[in-house]
Order: structure tokens, then C-alpha cells, then sequence
């Protein structure tokens, strides 16, 4: 179940990858200490929580942002089918380039634990497989990992878009490079539990497969301001349909600019 999320936020984040050059770059829009922490509905069950949190750290000597992803069931929906999961992402500071990701999944016993590490300059990852006690090689072009590329667009200048503009994603997953357009809607104001925020409606145009139900099964609302957090998803996937709101946060950069009557 929160594959698909983080896989969302991964889809939304990961934009800029191949067209830079359409962008205006804002300045970073996270720092140290940011915490996010979502509330899943799967269907109508509150089914669990997702949680988000950026510190800094060392890797191979170099300082980098080091972002941990939790996610986990709870009340009956852990009782018949308890989850487990975390994704961590070691990336560059300055770049946002993956370096090292981490996913443990523990969903009902189905168990996944694998590392990945990033080479750019060869452009290669080695993805070292515990469970299935294998270490294989993949090229790669210039991708992001599901949690690097949460924090990548957020570096972005949004109003520099429009309605009806489209970018391309690439998002590196599951061994694999996934092709996607993302397509910017319109502004929206939209209710959340902290009042009401001014929010770009995004539709990722997706494939439809083992993942979601259709090309246009998923829409992301992000906050129009510097932090550039979503703070409501919904998806209609292949099992059901999931939708994610932002619960409590902390630690951004700028607290959320509330629109009033």
C-alpha cells in the first residue's frame, strides 16, 4: 500500500529531471528538520500514516541530506493486515541526485529489502537485493529515486507555470524507468485541517497497469508557496482507491499562508 504513495509523491516530484531548462529555479524550499506526516484512507478505512522527515548527514565523507520515509497500518486495518515499510533516500545537497535508497517493506509478511546505489558519472545503479540474495547492474539516465524526487520540484519557481502546461517525468522504481507527463490544471483553494490554502491542482498522466486504474487516475494538490508541499493526493489504483492528506507538519520553511473570508 505505501509503495503507491511514496511512488505518487515520487511521480510528482521528479519533473525536472529531463527539461531543466524549462524552470525557474526559487531557492531551496525544505531544510533540516522538516517533518511531514500523512493520513491514509485505502477506500473509506482510515487505513494508516506516512511520515516524511529531512536531517543532514555524512556519506563517503560528504555532507548530504539524508530523507526517511515510514509508513504503517493501524486500528482493524493492522489487525488483519499489518504494514511495515520504510524508504530512506541519501542524496546531494545541492543537486538532489540520489546516492543511496533504502526500501524495507513488511506488508503482511510479504517481505522486500533491497539497497540501491546511484553512480552518475557511469551512469549506473546496483541494486543489491537481500531477500533474493541477488546484486545486479542497470543504466540509468538522469532519474531520481521515490523520495529524492519529493524534494526535487520544490526547488521550482511554480509561477512561472500555467494551466494546461505539461512536463515530462522519469522516475526510477522497482528496477525501472517509468515515462510520465505531468499536466498543471489550475489554482485551487481547497480545505484542510489547518484552513484554508491556495494549492496547485496537478494531474500526473499516468500509465495504466499494474499501478493505476487509468491515464488520469491521479491528482496531486500542492501548496502554492515556497514550501511547494502536496498536501492532498488522491489515486484510483488497479486495488482500490487511496487518498493521502497532510496531517501535522513541522520544521518548514514557511508556515502555510492561510487564504480568509
Amino acid at each position: 500500500m505505501y509503495k503507491y504513495l511514496f511512488f505518487i509523491l515520487g511521480i510528482f516530484a521528479s519533473a525536472k529531471t529531463f527539461n531543466p531548462e524549462q524552470y525557474t529555479f526559487s531557492g531551496q524550499s525544505y531544510r533540516e528538520g522538516e517533518t511531514l506526516k500523512y493520513r491514509i484512507h485505502f477506500g473509506f478505512v482510515n487505513a494508516g500514516y506516512a511520515r516524511l522527515e529531512l536531517q543532514k548527514s555524512f556519506y563517503h565523507g560528504k555532507e548530504v541530506y539524508h530523507a526517511k520515509g515510514r509508513g504503517w497500518t493501524v486500528g482493524a486495518t493492522r489487525f488483519f493486515f499489518k504494514v511495515e515499510d520504510r524508504y530512506e533516500s541519501i542524496f546531494e545537497m545541492g543537486t538532489v541526485k540520489p546516492l543511496h535508497f533504502i526500501r524495507r517493506v513488511d506488508e503482511g509478511g510479504y517481505l522486500i529489502s533491497r539497497d540501491l546505489y546511484f553512480d552518475h558519472e557511469k551512469g549506473i545503479v546496483r541494486i543489491q537485493d537481500w531477500i533474493k540474495n541477488t546484486d545486479t547492474t542497470v543504466n540509468i539516465g538522469e532519474v531520481q529515486d521515490m523520495v529524492s524526487a519529493f524534494y526535487d520540484l520544490r526547488n521550482i519557481d511554480l509561477s512561472t507555470v500555467q494551466p494546461g502546461d505539461e512536463r515530462r517525468v522519469d522516475l526510477f522504481f522497482d528496477g525501472e524507468t517509468y515515462p510520465f507527463k505531468l499536466r498543471f490544471l489550475n489554482k485551487e483553494v481547497i480545505e484542510t485541517e489547518f484552513g484554508d490554502i491556495r494549492c496547485w491542482k496537478i494531474m500526473p498522466l499516468v500509465q495504466k497497469g499494474r499501478v493505476f486504474e487509468g491515464q488520469e487516475s491521479l491528482t496531486v494538490w500542492v501548496s502554492d508557496d515556497v514550501n511547494k508541499v502536496p498536501l492532498r493526493i488522491k489515486a484510483s489504483l488497479v486495488v482500490g482507491s487511496l487518498k493521502a492528506d497532510l496531517e501535522e507538519y513541522s520544521g518548514i520553511v514557511r508556515d502555510f499562508e492561510l487564504i480568509h473570508d
